[in-house]
């Protein structure tokens, strides 16, 4: 792919849909050199990083996970947030209120609780108008796109699209070399000797949530919490729906589109 860079004349706030193995990674990567203005902020990566970093945020989210229970959307829109501020997209917590404001929220349990509930709906309007950034891994379902746009109005949802068949047998191609993470395709990346790494010329494997059988359950889930989803998108007009049966045909598709909208 043309390596040429755009300027964004205007925020994007993106977020990429699409089925298991669809390619939403490799458009990420190639968003982010296209157009260097854009972040990545992955709510995978920050959870793993505050609990490496023994954050507050990360021993409460480690000890969710060690009791088996999945860490609540809340959490997770902690650790957007708190990623905001440390880029100083998002304005730190507010100051102590005034005597009399403390005074009258003190004097009643009820106040304090209901101003806690409304606080999310305030940094949407405070978000640095040039921050732009595409969010990955959240929200998943419509319940969690609601919880978001207190926090990031969100204007460009990409629904990425790609036959069953052709992600199917783009799975069965793929092998990796395991220690290393280098990933080849019999297809259009054989690697140079077959079953073996180029570099270290160990044996290379196919990944266990590569097999055709966990591919379909994963789509199965993906299709019951997407479609709500999506139509949350669509209600507030920022959905584009882009097919092909490659990356390298979608993403020219994806910057005319960014550039049609943001540059």
């Amino acid at each position: 792919m043309s390596q040429t860079t755009r300027q964004l004349k205007k925020a994007a706030r993106i977020i990429l849909v699409g089925a298991p193995g669809v390619g939403k990674g490799t458009q990420s990567e190639r968003l982010l050199a296209r157009f260097p203005q854009l972040a990545s902020i992955s709510s995978g990566d920050l959870l793993r990083e505050n609990v490496r970093r023994k954050t507050p945020l990360g021993l409460e989210a480690e000890a969710t996970m060690q009791s088996g229970n999945l860490v609540p959307d809340s959490m997770i829109l902690s650790l957007i947030s708190s990623e905001l501020k440390s880029k100083g997209w998002l304005p730190p917590p507010s100051p102590s209120p005034s005597p009399s404001s403390s005074s009258s929220s003190s004097s009643s349990p009820s106040n304090e609780s209901a101003d806690s509930s409304s606080a999310p709906s305030t940094p949407s309007s405070t978000l640095c108008p040039t921050a732009s950034f595409i969010l990955d891994g959240f929200p998943r379902t419509a319940s969690q796109a609601n919880s978001l746009d207190a926090l990031v109005p969100v204007n460009f949802v990409v629904n990425l699209v790609t036959p069953p068949s052709v992600i199917l047998s783009r799975i069965a191609s793929r092998w990796v070399h395991e220690p290393s993470g280098r990933v080849y395709n019999t297809d259009f990346h054989a690697p140079k000797v077959a079953g073996r790494d180029d570099v270290t010329g160990e044996p290379l494997t196919q990944r266990e949530d590569d097999s055709i059988d966990t591919w379909k359950q994963r789509l199965r889930k993906f299709e019951e919490t997407s479609r709500a989803l999506l139509e949350h998108y669509e209600r507030r007009g920022c959905l584009w729906r882009v097919e092909g049966n490659s990356s390298d045909e979608i993403s020219p598709k994806l910057f005319a589109e960014i550039e049609r909208r943001f540059c």
